[in-house]
């Protein structure tokens, strides 16, 4: 699920997240600046930073395999 208060271009694979390095799937951001995290590390702050955040960007959701139609 997206939930965005402003307008926020999607993430690239080149953002990386602020904890550990890996592709950042979530941008909170604050009133003194942004903050990017995978998956993992979005869910482990995200109690103490939602309340506090301006915007909280969410893309897990491109981590669900997507279904491709069979075709003949």
């Amino acid at each position: 699920m997206t939930t965005t208060a402003l307008a926020t271009s999607p993430l690239k694979a080149a953002d990386r997240c602020d904890s550990c390095g890996a592709q950042a799937y979530i941008r909170v951001v604050l009133n003194e600046g942004e903050l990017l995290f995978c998956g993992h590390h979005g869910r482990r702050h995200e109690a103490k930073l939602r309340p506090i955040a301006v915007e909280w960007h969410d893309e897990t959701d491109r981590l669900q395999p997507q279904s491709t139609p069979v075709t003949d």
